[in-house]
Protein backbone atom coordinates (compact mmCIF):
# COMPACT_ATOMS: atom_id res chain seq x y z
CA UNK A 1 0.00 0.00 0.00
CA UNK A 2 1.29 3.29 -0.46
CA UNK A 3 1.65 5.65 2.19
CA UNK A 4 1.74 9.33 2.90
CA UNK A 5 4.52 10.50 4.67
CA UNK A 6 4.62 13.76 6.98
CA UNK A 7 7.68 15.77 7.06
CA UNK A 8 7.53 16.51 10.57
CA UNK A 9 8.63 20.15 11.06
CA UNK A 10 10.82 19.52 14.83
CA UNK A 11 13.90 19.85 14.06
CA UNK A 12 14.85 20.43 10.13
CA UNK A 13 18.38 19.43 10.38
CA UNK A 14 17.85 16.35 11.04
CA UNK A 15 15.15 14.75 8.68
CA UNK A 16 17.48 14.91 5.42
CA UNK A 17 21.04 13.74 5.48
CA UNK A 18 24.03 16.05 3.58
CA UNK A 19 23.60 16.07 -0.19
CA UNK A 20 26.21 16.93 -1.87
CA UNK A 21 25.73 20.80 -3.62
CA UNK A 22 26.30 19.57 -7.38
CA UNK A 23 23.29 18.60 -9.31
CA UNK A 24 22.67 15.17 -10.87
CA UNK A 25 23.18 14.89 -14.38
CA UNK A 26 20.53 15.47 -16.52
CA UNK A 27 19.44 12.47 -18.95
CA UNK A 28 18.74 15.40 -21.79
CA UNK A 29 21.41 18.04 -22.53
CA UNK A 30 19.98 21.70 -23.01
CA UNK A 31 21.34 21.48 -26.48
CA UNK A 32 18.57 19.30 -28.19
CA UNK A 33 15.47 21.68 -26.89
CA UNK A 34 17.97 24.49 -28.27
CA UNK A 35 18.17 22.76 -31.71
CA UNK A 36 14.29 21.82 -31.58
CA UNK A 37 13.44 25.19 -30.93
CA UNK A 38 15.57 26.74 -33.73
CA UNK A 39 14.85 24.30 -36.09
CA UNK A 40 10.74 24.98 -35.30
CA UNK A 41 11.21 29.03 -34.99
CA UNK A 42 13.59 28.91 -38.70
CA UNK A 43 9.85 26.71 -40.16
CA UNK A 44 7.69 29.02 -38.66
CA UNK A 45 9.68 31.95 -40.17
CA UNK A 46 9.57 30.06 -43.63
CA UNK A 47 5.67 29.30 -43.70
CA UNK A 48 4.85 33.02 -42.47
CA UNK A 49 6.65 34.45 -45.01
CA UNK A 50 6.19 31.78 -47.87
CA UNK A 51 5.27 34.23 -50.52
CA UNK A 52 8.07 37.19 -49.53
CA UNK A 53 11.02 34.10 -50.10
CA UNK A 54 9.40 32.52 -52.96
CA UNK A 55 9.02 36.01 -54.74
CA UNK A 56 12.70 36.71 -53.55
CA UNK A 57 13.97 33.72 -55.05
CA UNK A 58 12.24 34.21 -58.28
CA UNK A 59 9.19 31.49 -57.87
CA UNK A 60 5.65 31.92 -58.75
CA UNK A 61 3.79 31.33 -55.42
CA UNK A 62 0.80 32.75 -57.51
CA UNK A 63 -2.36 34.14 -55.12
CA UNK A 64 -0.85 31.45 -52.43
CA UNK A 65 -0.84 33.36 -49.06
CA UNK A 66 1.05 31.67 -45.93
CA UNK A 67 1.99 28.28 -45.43
CA UNK A 68 -1.01 27.69 -42.81
CA UNK A 69 -2.64 24.60 -43.67
CA UNK A 70 -2.77 21.40 -41.28
CA UNK A 71 0.28 19.41 -43.34
CA UNK A 72 2.49 22.65 -42.95
CA UNK A 73 1.75 22.29 -39.44
CA UNK A 74 3.33 18.69 -39.45
CA UNK A 75 6.04 19.60 -41.26
CA UNK A 76 6.76 22.33 -38.44
CA UNK A 77 6.98 19.34 -36.30
CA UNK A 78 9.68 17.21 -38.23
CA UNK A 79 11.23 20.60 -38.75
CA UNK A 80 11.35 20.79 -34.63
CA UNK A 81 11.90 17.60 -34.50
CA UNK A 82 14.62 16.25 -36.44
CA UNK A 83 17.65 18.88 -35.52
CA UNK A 84 16.42 17.45 -31.82
CA UNK A 85 17.54 14.00 -33.48
CA UNK A 86 20.34 14.87 -35.01
CA UNK A 87 22.22 16.79 -31.58
CA UNK A 88 21.01 14.29 -29.68
CA UNK A 89 23.00 11.28 -31.82
CA UNK A 90 25.68 13.14 -33.36
CA UNK A 91 26.32 15.40 -30.36
CA UNK A 92 25.00 14.18 -27.36
CA UNK A 93 26.13 10.26 -28.76
CA UNK A 94 22.84 8.45 -26.86
CA UNK A 95 22.54 5.58 -28.70
CA UNK A 96 25.57 4.76 -27.10
CA UNK A 97 24.23 4.97 -23.22
CA UNK A 98 23.69 1.60 -21.74
CA UNK A 99 20.29 2.63 -20.44
CA UNK A 100 18.88 2.06 -24.27
CA UNK A 101 19.68 -1.91 -23.74
CA UNK A 102 21.63 -1.95 -27.17
CA UNK A 103 24.87 -3.29 -27.09
CA UNK A 104 26.25 -2.10 -30.86
CA UNK A 105 29.44 -5.32 -31.03
CA UNK A 106 26.78 -7.65 -31.02
CA UNK A 107 26.12 -8.70 -34.93
CA UNK A 108 23.79 -12.23 -33.90
CA UNK A 109 22.61 -14.01 -36.84
CA UNK A 110 19.18 -13.40 -38.52
CA UNK A 111 18.54 -17.29 -37.55
CA UNK A 112 18.44 -16.48 -33.72
CA UNK A 113 16.88 -13.36 -33.14
CA UNK A 114 14.27 -13.75 -35.98
CA UNK A 115 11.78 -15.57 -33.90
CA UNK A 116 11.90 -13.22 -31.10
CA UNK A 117 11.39 -10.35 -33.92
CA UNK A 118 8.36 -12.18 -35.34
CA UNK A 119 7.16 -12.81 -31.91
CA UNK A 120 7.39 -9.06 -31.26
CA UNK A 121 5.64 -7.95 -34.28
CA UNK A 122 2.55 -9.86 -33.01
CA UNK A 123 2.95 -8.11 -29.87
CA UNK A 124 3.39 -4.71 -31.22
CA UNK A 125 0.78 -5.33 -34.42
CA UNK A 126 -2.09 -6.42 -31.49
CA UNK A 127 -1.06 -3.39 -29.88
CA UNK A 128 -2.01 -1.31 -32.41
CA UNK A 129 -4.79 -2.64 -33.36
CA UNK A 130 -6.27 -2.23 -29.83
CA UNK A 131 -5.25 0.85 -30.13
CA UNK A 132 -7.11 0.91 -33.51
CA UNK A 133 -9.88 -0.40 -32.37
CA UNK A 134 -10.67 2.50 -29.51
CA UNK A 135 -10.16 4.79 -31.93
CA UNK A 136 -12.86 3.52 -34.33
CA UNK A 137 -14.98 3.05 -31.33
CA UNK A 138 -15.08 6.21 -30.25
CA UNK A 139 -16.74 8.80 -31.77
CA UNK A 140 -15.11 11.67 -30.40
CA UNK A 141 -11.91 10.72 -32.38
CA UNK A 142 -14.08 10.98 -35.60
CA UNK A 143 -15.51 14.85 -34.81
CA UNK A 144 -13.79 17.93 -34.54
CA UNK A 145 -9.90 18.53 -34.30
CA UNK A 146 -9.52 14.54 -33.75
CA UNK A 147 -10.69 13.89 -37.36
CA UNK A 148 -7.15 15.65 -38.46
CA UNK A 149 -5.54 13.05 -36.21
CA UNK A 150 -7.46 9.92 -37.40
CA UNK A 151 -7.18 11.13 -40.96
CA UNK A 152 -3.29 11.74 -40.68
CA UNK A 153 -2.58 8.21 -38.59
CA UNK A 154 -4.62 6.07 -40.77
CA UNK A 155 -2.18 7.54 -44.07
CA UNK A 156 1.54 7.25 -41.42
CA UNK A 157 -0.29 3.55 -40.80
CA UNK A 158 0.90 0.88 -43.79
CA UNK A 159 4.68 3.10 -43.78
CA UNK A 160 4.85 1.93 -40.23
CA UNK A 161 3.69 -1.71 -39.97
CA UNK A 162 6.34 -1.89 -43.28
CA UNK A 163 8.89 0.18 -40.98
CA UNK A 164 8.11 -1.69 -37.64
CA UNK A 165 9.52 -5.04 -39.38
CA UNK A 166 12.63 -3.66 -40.80
CA UNK A 167 13.06 -2.14 -37.35
CA UNK A 168 12.88 -5.32 -35.13
CA UNK A 169 14.72 -7.34 -37.12
CA UNK A 170 17.46 -4.73 -37.07
CA UNK A 171 17.67 -3.84 -33.74
CA UNK A 172 17.12 -7.28 -31.94
CA UNK A 173 20.13 -8.38 -33.63
CA UNK A 174 22.22 -5.49 -30.43
CA UNK A 175 19.70 -5.74 -28.10
CA UNK A 176 21.09 -7.47 -24.59
CA UNK A 177 17.61 -8.57 -23.77
CA UNK A 178 15.15 -8.07 -26.65
CA UNK A 179 12.50 -10.11 -24.94
CA UNK A 180 11.19 -7.35 -23.38
CA UNK A 181 7.48 -6.59 -22.52
CA UNK A 182 6.44 -6.73 -26.45
CA UNK A 183 7.78 -9.94 -26.65
CA UNK A 184 6.23 -11.24 -23.89
CA UNK A 185 3.08 -10.05 -24.96
CA UNK A 186 3.31 -11.18 -27.97
CA UNK A 187 4.71 -15.00 -27.01
CA UNK A 188 1.25 -14.70 -24.52
CA UNK A 189 -0.65 -14.71 -27.71
CA UNK A 190 0.73 -16.88 -30.12
CA UNK A 191 1.69 -19.52 -27.60
CA UNK A 192 -0.95 -19.40 -24.61
CA UNK A 193 -0.22 -21.41 -21.31
CA UNK A 194 3.50 -20.60 -21.64
CA UNK A 195 5.04 -18.75 -18.98
CA UNK A 196 5.37 -15.30 -19.47
CA UNK A 197 6.26 -12.09 -17.22
CA UNK A 198 3.07 -10.49 -16.65
CA UNK A 199 4.13 -7.18 -14.89
CA UNK A 200 6.44 -6.77 -18.23
CA UNK A 201 3.43 -7.30 -19.79
CA UNK A 202 1.16 -4.73 -18.16
CA UNK A 203 4.23 -1.85 -18.25
CA UNK A 204 4.14 -2.98 -21.77
CA UNK A 205 0.34 -1.92 -22.44
CA UNK A 206 0.27 1.51 -19.82
CA UNK A 207 3.10 2.64 -22.16
CA UNK A 208 1.65 2.01 -25.32
CA UNK A 209 -1.97 3.65 -23.64
CA UNK A 210 -0.29 6.61 -23.00
CA UNK A 211 1.55 6.66 -26.11
CA UNK A 212 -2.07 6.19 -28.00
CA UNK A 213 -3.87 8.62 -25.85
CA UNK A 214 -1.49 11.61 -25.96
CA UNK A 215 -0.40 11.25 -29.84
CA UNK A 216 -3.88 11.60 -31.02
CA UNK A 217 -4.44 14.53 -28.58
CA UNK A 218 -1.35 16.41 -29.55
CA UNK A 219 -1.57 15.79 -33.25
CA UNK A 220 -5.54 17.39 -32.98
CA UNK A 221 -4.52 20.71 -31.52
CA UNK A 222 -0.95 21.30 -33.77
CA UNK A 223 -2.87 22.80 -36.54
CA UNK A 224 -4.89 24.70 -35.20
CA UNK A 225 -1.95 26.45 -32.52
CA UNK A 226 0.16 26.66 -35.98
CA UNK A 227 -2.22 28.37 -38.28
CA UNK A 228 -3.00 31.05 -35.41
CA UNK A 229 0.74 32.08 -35.90
CA UNK A 230 0.69 32.04 -39.13
CA UNK A 231 -2.21 33.45 -40.26
CA UNK A 232 -2.78 36.53 -38.62
CA UNK A 233 -1.54 39.61 -40.26
CA UNK A 234 1.30 41.61 -37.60
CA UNK A 235 -0.40 44.75 -37.90
CA UNK A 236 -3.35 42.77 -35.93
CA UNK A 237 -0.39 41.43 -33.01
CA UNK A 238 0.54 45.21 -32.79
CA UNK A 239 -2.52 46.43 -32.34
CA UNK A 240 -2.74 46.72 -28.66
CA UNK A 241 -0.88 45.31 -25.32
CA UNK A 242 -3.07 42.53 -25.14
CA UNK A 243 -3.05 41.48 -28.62
CA UNK A 244 0.73 41.75 -28.58
CA UNK A 245 0.72 39.14 -25.47
CA UNK A 246 -2.00 36.88 -26.67
CA UNK A 247 0.26 36.37 -29.42
CA UNK A 248 3.32 35.64 -27.45
CA UNK A 249 1.41 33.25 -25.60
CA UNK A 250 0.44 31.53 -28.28
CA UNK A 251 3.78 31.14 -29.64
CA UNK A 252 5.14 29.65 -26.18
CA UNK A 253 2.50 27.39 -26.75
CA UNK A 254 3.67 26.43 -29.89
CA UNK A 255 7.23 25.62 -28.50
CA UNK A 256 4.97 23.47 -26.06
CA UNK A 257 3.24 22.00 -28.20
CA UNK A 258 5.49 20.51 -30.70
CA UNK A 259 8.49 19.64 -28.61
CA UNK A 260 5.47 17.13 -26.65
CA UNK A 261 4.72 16.51 -29.62
CA UNK A 262 7.90 14.89 -31.07
CA UNK A 263 8.51 13.21 -27.66
CA UNK A 264 5.42 11.29 -27.88
CA UNK A 265 6.66 10.03 -31.63
CA UNK A 266 10.16 9.12 -30.49
CA UNK A 267 10.10 6.95 -28.10
CA UNK A 268 12.71 4.54 -29.34
CA UNK A 269 15.29 2.83 -27.95
CA UNK A 270 18.42 3.64 -30.11
CA UNK A 271 17.53 7.03 -28.77
CA UNK A 272 17.47 6.35 -25.20
CA UNK A 273 14.08 7.99 -25.53
CA UNK A 274 11.92 5.14 -24.46
CA UNK A 275 9.73 4.43 -22.01
CA UNK A 276 11.21 2.96 -18.61
CA UNK A 277 8.19 2.56 -16.49
CA UNK A 278 4.72 3.89 -16.89
CA UNK A 279 3.05 4.99 -13.97
CA UNK A 280 1.16 1.95 -12.58
CA UNK A 281 -0.48 3.92 -9.75
CA UNK A 282 -4.65 4.17 -10.61
CA UNK A 283 -4.35 7.86 -9.02
CA UNK A 284 -1.64 8.84 -11.26
CA UNK A 285 -3.83 8.56 -14.10
CA UNK A 286 -7.22 9.52 -13.00
CA UNK A 287 -5.19 13.09 -11.58
CA UNK A 288 -4.06 13.15 -15.32
CA UNK A 289 -6.45 12.25 -17.58
CA UNK A 290 -9.01 14.85 -16.09
CA UNK A 291 -7.26 17.38 -17.41
CA UNK A 292 -7.27 16.02 -21.04
CA UNK A 293 -10.50 15.48 -23.41
CA UNK A 294 -12.65 13.70 -23.20
CA UNK A 295 -12.13 13.34 -19.36
CA UNK A 296 -11.60 17.12 -19.27
CA UNK A 297 -13.64 18.47 -15.64
CA UNK A 298 -12.30 21.86 -16.37
CA UNK A 299 -13.72 23.51 -19.52
CA UNK A 300 -17.21 23.47 -19.65
CA UNK A 301 -17.00 20.71 -16.94
CA UNK A 302 -17.52 20.39 -13.03
CA UNK A 303 -14.66 22.88 -12.40
CA UNK A 304 -14.91 25.16 -14.63
CA UNK A 305 -13.41 28.23 -13.24
CA UNK A 306 -14.65 31.10 -16.05
CA UNK A 307 -18.43 30.80 -15.52
CA UNK A 308 -19.65 34.38 -15.73
CA UNK A 309 -15.91 35.48 -15.92
CA UNK A 310 -13.45 37.19 -18.58
CA UNK A 311 -9.91 37.51 -19.44
CA UNK A 312 -6.96 39.83 -18.50
CA UNK A 313 -7.64 41.87 -21.54
CA UNK A 314 -11.60 42.62 -20.79
CA UNK A 315 -10.69 43.81 -17.11
CA UNK A 316 -7.63 45.81 -18.39
CA UNK A 317 -8.89 47.36 -21.29
CA UNK A 318 -8.01 51.28 -21.51
CA UNK A 319 -5.42 50.54 -19.02
CA UNK A 320 -2.49 50.12 -21.75
CA UNK A 321 0.41 50.63 -18.98
CA UNK A 322 -0.80 48.04 -16.56
CA UNK A 323 -1.99 45.86 -19.47
CA UNK A 324 1.64 45.54 -20.87
CA UNK A 325 2.82 44.75 -17.13
CA UNK A 326 0.14 42.13 -16.58
CA UNK A 327 1.37 40.81 -20.25
CA UNK A 328 4.82 40.79 -19.23
CA UNK A 329 4.49 38.54 -15.81
CA UNK A 330 1.96 35.94 -18.35
CA UNK A 331 4.46 35.82 -20.72
CA UNK A 332 7.11 34.84 -18.06
CA UNK A 333 5.34 32.25 -16.35
CA UNK A 334 4.41 30.59 -20.04
CA UNK A 335 7.55 31.15 -20.91
CA UNK A 336 8.78 28.63 -17.77
CA UNK A 337 6.37 26.21 -18.88
CA UNK A 338 7.29 26.35 -22.43
CA UNK A 339 11.24 25.66 -20.80
CA UNK A 340 10.12 23.08 -18.80
CA UNK A 341 9.15 21.39 -21.94
CA UNK A 342 11.91 21.95 -24.08
CA UNK A 343 14.28 20.47 -21.00
CA UNK A 344 12.65 17.16 -22.02
CA UNK A 345 13.88 17.68 -25.54
CA UNK A 346 12.46 14.31 -27.32
CA UNK A 347 11.79 12.61 -23.93
CA UNK A 348 8.82 14.88 -23.17
CA UNK A 349 5.65 12.13 -22.29
CA UNK A 350 2.74 12.61 -19.37
CA UNK A 351 2.42 9.30 -16.59
CA UNK A 352 5.72 7.67 -17.87
CA UNK A 353 9.99 7.93 -16.76
CA UNK A 354 12.08 8.06 -19.62
CA UNK A 355 15.16 9.92 -17.99
CA UNK A 356 15.06 12.10 -14.94
CA UNK A 357 15.35 15.71 -16.46
CA UNK A 358 17.79 18.58 -13.99
CA UNK A 359 18.82 21.23 -15.72
CA UNK A 360 17.10 24.14 -16.98
CA UNK A 361 13.78 25.28 -14.96
CA UNK A 362 14.28 21.75 -12.80
CA UNK A 363 17.21 23.32 -11.27
CA UNK A 364 14.83 25.54 -9.88
CA UNK A 365 12.09 23.31 -8.82
CA UNK A 366 10.97 19.85 -9.30
CA UNK A 367 7.79 20.83 -10.64
CA UNK A 368 7.95 24.27 -12.80
CA UNK A 369 5.62 23.35 -15.78
CA UNK A 370 2.67 22.79 -12.83
CA UNK A 371 3.69 25.77 -10.87
CA UNK A 372 3.74 28.35 -14.08
CA UNK A 373 0.98 27.06 -15.64
CA UNK A 374 -1.37 27.16 -12.38
CA UNK A 375 0.02 30.63 -11.88
CA UNK A 376 -0.69 31.78 -14.91
CA UNK A 377 -4.40 30.50 -15.04
CA UNK A 378 -4.76 32.64 -11.61
CA UNK A 379 -3.00 35.59 -13.25
CA UNK A 380 -5.00 35.34 -16.79
CA UNK A 381 -8.58 34.48 -15.65
CA UNK A 382 -8.64 36.62 -12.78
CA UNK A 383 -11.72 34.43 -11.38
CA UNK A 384 -12.29 37.15 -8.42
CA UNK A 385 -13.55 39.32 -11.07
CA UNK A 386 -16.93 38.29 -13.05
CA UNK A 387 -19.02 39.69 -15.43
CA UNK A 388 -22.26 38.23 -14.30
CA UNK A 389 -23.05 36.36 -10.98
CA UNK A 390 -21.39 39.36 -8.50
CA UNK A 391 -19.51 37.99 -5.46
CA UNK A 392 -21.39 34.41 -5.25
CA UNK A 393 -20.08 33.50 -8.97
CA UNK A 394 -16.59 35.01 -7.97
CA UNK A 395 -15.91 33.30 -5.09
CA UNK A 396 -17.15 30.02 -6.76
CA UNK A 397 -14.91 29.96 -9.35
CA UNK A 398 -12.07 31.12 -6.96
CA UNK A 399 -12.85 27.92 -4.94
CA UNK A 400 -12.74 26.15 -8.89
CA UNK A 401 -9.20 27.43 -9.68
CA UNK A 402 -8.05 26.50 -5.81
CA UNK A 403 -9.80 23.15 -6.80
CA UNK A 404 -7.88 22.72 -10.08
CA UNK A 405 -4.71 23.92 -8.85
CA UNK A 406 -5.21 21.12 -5.83
CA UNK A 407 -5.31 18.36 -9.16
CA UNK A 408 -1.99 19.57 -10.21
CA UNK A 409 -0.63 19.38 -6.68
CA UNK A 410 -2.01 15.83 -6.66
CA UNK A 411 -0.56 15.33 -10.37
CA UNK A 412 2.81 16.09 -9.19
CA UNK A 413 2.94 13.93 -6.25
CA UNK A 414 1.93 11.03 -7.95
CA UNK A 415 4.79 11.60 -10.41
CA UNK A 416 6.81 11.30 -7.87
CA UNK A 417 5.63 8.36 -6.15
CA UNK A 418 6.05 6.75 -9.50
CA UNK A 419 9.93 8.58 -9.56
CA UNK A 420 11.18 7.93 -6.75
CA UNK A 421 11.29 4.25 -7.66
CA UNK A 422 14.53 5.22 -9.28
CA UNK A 423 17.43 5.84 -7.65
CA UNK A 424 18.61 8.52 -9.68
CA UNK A 425 15.00 10.37 -9.10
CA UNK A 426 16.04 9.64 -5.24
CA UNK A 427 19.02 11.52 -5.61
CA UNK A 428 17.17 14.83 -8.26
CA UNK A 429 14.71 14.78 -5.36
CA UNK A 430 17.02 14.71 -1.82
CA UNK A 431 19.08 17.85 -4.09
CA UNK A 432 16.10 19.87 -4.90
CA UNK A 433 14.82 19.48 -1.80
CA UNK A 434 17.77 21.04 -0.24
CA UNK A 435 19.34 23.07 -2.42
CA UNK A 436 16.55 24.29 -5.34
CA UNK A 437 15.36 28.09 -4.95
CA UNK A 438 11.75 26.87 -4.33
CA UNK A 439 11.94 24.00 -2.06
CA UNK A 440 14.28 26.02 -0.16
CA UNK A 441 11.93 28.91 -0.28
CA UNK A 442 9.47 26.88 1.08
CA UNK A 443 11.31 25.37 3.41
CA UNK A 444 12.32 28.50 5.33
CA UNK A 445 8.52 29.76 5.14
CA UNK A 446 7.16 26.62 6.39
CA UNK A 447 10.04 24.91 8.70
CA UNK A 448 9.91 22.11 7.03
CA UNK A 449 12.65 20.49 5.55
CA UNK A 450 10.31 18.01 3.47
CA UNK A 451 6.64 18.38 1.81
CA UNK A 452 4.10 17.77 4.24
CA UNK A 453 3.04 15.04 2.06
CA UNK A 454 5.19 12.89 0.62
CA UNK A 455 4.28 9.34 -1.46
CA UNK A 456 6.31 6.89 -1.37
CA UNK A 457 6.21 3.94 -4.24
CA UNK A 458 4.89 0.68 -3.04
CA UNK A 459 7.89 -2.27 -3.05
CA UNK A 460 5.42 -4.69 -4.89
CA UNK A 461 5.43 -2.40 -7.67
CA UNK A 462 9.20 -2.50 -9.37
CA UNK A 463 10.74 -0.62 -12.19
CA UNK A 464 10.36 -2.48 -15.45
CA UNK A 465 13.21 -0.83 -18.12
Amino acid sequence: MSSLTPSGGGNPASVLPAVSPVRPRSAVSAGVGIVGLLGLFSYLILARYAPEIAGSLGIDWGDRGPMDGPNSAIASVLACGLPMVLWSVFVDKVHRNPSTGIDWSLRRPWRETVDISLTKLAGLWATWALIALTYATMRYYWEGNYAFSMDLLERVAPWLLGISVVYMLWLDRRMVEPRDGCWQFGHWLIAPGQPVDSRAIWHHLRAWTVKGFFTAFMLSIVPGNFSSLVAVPMSEVLANPFTVGLWTINLLYLVDVHIATVGYILTMKPLDSHIRTANPYGMAWVAALICYPPFILMNGGPLDYQVGGSDWGYWLQGHDTLMAIWGVVLVALISIYAWATMAFGIRFSNLTHRGVITHGPYSFTRHPAYISKNLSWWVGSMPFLVTTGGWIEAARNVILLGLVSGVYYWRAKTEEKHLLADPAYQAYWNWAQQHALVPRLFAKLSGRTQPLIRLEPDPRVGPVA
